[in-house]
């Protein structure tokens, strides 16, 4: 079994160490829940300063021009397409996860009803993120269409049928951790005439992403994750560009406009990508997110979206490692694949009875030792199939092999002292 003191040549050894030093962590916290809030870059103050202070305070109105605030969508957009591949000009950052999956869903349910008006189906997972979902079923009841969600990925193969319009799926899946292989998958979609959009709200910044080399049709991404980009930060678009310009995307606001400082009474869509921004971008966030875009980028100079890859499926293997050998007799089984291939940058974990019902607590005995994680409910009545879990993100960025070890010593004792047991910890607050 790997000791405390084979994690610490680890990270000496760790050629991505460096990279830490861009962000500001919390003394004695081991934070495991970059996957839902990412750190916050040390970076990031000071630039919100300088466009509160300076672009905002004393420039005004004229920052749109002498600070580019215009074109910040576009140019973060063209940062973000480097972790994603996608080209210069086809990633766009604007609103929300949410209202981008709106966008570029009903684009493709439009594009599907010309090339077959008898596609019926838009196909999810079940355990896919409810927020797409709720979209997708809005969607589904104003086009008339139906909205079929299957259990497992091994359903998938047999959704792919002629009534398919769209298939719908989140690259890594936000509760087991599991990862699509997205070419293979957008090739059997397309083989059955079907369009796909990704969610890489767990993928941008966390694995390698090839949108044009997959020949994905439409994706979108959130910035808070393990973009680090601050809570609520500004998302992500993008359209293949057979697809951008083949019709309007619904919420045609007036940033999206051709020429919107014409003011024209009429809408007429900007080309390509930036007909999918909608309203007046939020100018602080951008700020915030374009420092923590810049974190990830920062690894390209130490071998990118690979050298962050690799260590992340270190990390992972490590924590699975130490977890299983020290907690499997304590309850604690894996509930992410076991295949690093088919692995995110998350450990989600399960807990046998009689502690199933014990999780919740158990992340918030955690919390109060300094290592945080996060708690996601299973389904009630299919527990066997969506269990309770303990997740646990690994950002290569600012986690080291060391963090990992203490991480499941910590959990080790919370389990062995029967710390969850006590009565804060099973207080559940409006978040969990």
């Amino acid at each position: 079994m790997t000791t405390k003191q084979d994690c610490d040549v680890l990270d000496q050894e760790d050629p991505l160490r460096e990279l830490k030093l861009q962000f500001d962590l919390p003394v004695g916290t081991i934070y495991l829940d970059g996957n839902s809030l990412g750190v916050l870059p040390r970076a990031t103050l000071g630039r919100v300063q300088e466009v509160i202070q300076k672009e905002w305070g004393q420039d005004l109105i004229k920052s749109w021009n002498s600070a580019g605030w215009i074109d910040l969508p576009g140019r973060i957009g063209d940062k973000i397409a480097r972790l994603v591949g996608a080209r210069p000009g086809e990633l766009i950052v604007a609103d929300s996860t949410s209202l981008n999956l709106y966008k570029v869903l009903s684009a493709a349910l439009r594009i599907a009803k010309e090339d077959g008006p008898t596609r019926k189906l838009i196909v999810s997972e079940r355990s896919n993120f409810p927020t797409d979902l709720y979209i997708a079923q809005s969607l589904a009841e104003q086009h008339g269409l139906r909205l079929h969600l299957v259990d497992g990925v091994d359903e998938i193969p047999a959704a792919l049928n002629s009534e398919l319009a769209v298939l719908m799926l989140t690259e890594v899946n936000y509760r087991t951790g599991y990862r699509h292989d997205m070419k293979t998958v957008t090739a059997a979609a397309h083989a059955a005439g079907a369009l796909v959009i990704w969610d890489l709200a767990h993928s941008a910044g966390a694995v390698p992403v090839d949108l044009n080399g997959a020949d994905a049709d439409f994706a979108v991404g959130c910035g808070y994750k393990y973009l680090n980009g601050g809570p609520g930060a500004p998302a992500f678009v993008w359209a293949h560009p057979k697809h951008a310009e083949r019709f309007w995307q619904p919420l045609s606001g007036w940033l999206g406009h051709a020429a919107p400082f014409q003011f024209t009474p009429d809408y007429q869509p900007a080309a390509g990508i930036k007909r999918y921004i909608c309203g007046t971008p939020a100018l602080l966030s951008l700020a915030a997110l374009e420092c923590g875009v810049d974190t990830v980028l920062a690894a390209e100079a130490i071998g990118g979206m690979a050298a962050l890859r690799k260590k992340s499926i270190a990390l992972t293997e490590l924590f699975i490692e130490l977890a299983e050998s020290r907690c499997a007799s304590l309850g604690v089984r894996l509930a992410s694949p076991r295949d690093e291939l088919q692995r995110g940058s998350q450990v989600c974990l399960s807990l046998d009875e009689p502690l199933h019902e014990a999780g919740y607590a158990v992340i918030q005995a955690l919390i109060a030792r300094g290592v945080i994680g996060d708690f996601r409910a299973g389904d009630p009545a299919r527990l066997k199939d969506m269990p309770h879990i303990l997740r646990f993100g690994f950002t290569p960025l600012y986690i080291g092999f060391a963090d990992v070890y203490d991480a499941v010593e910590h959990l080790v004792q919370v389990l062995k002292n029967k710390e969850w047991q006590r009565p804060e910890f099973n207080e559940k607050g409006a978040v969990t």
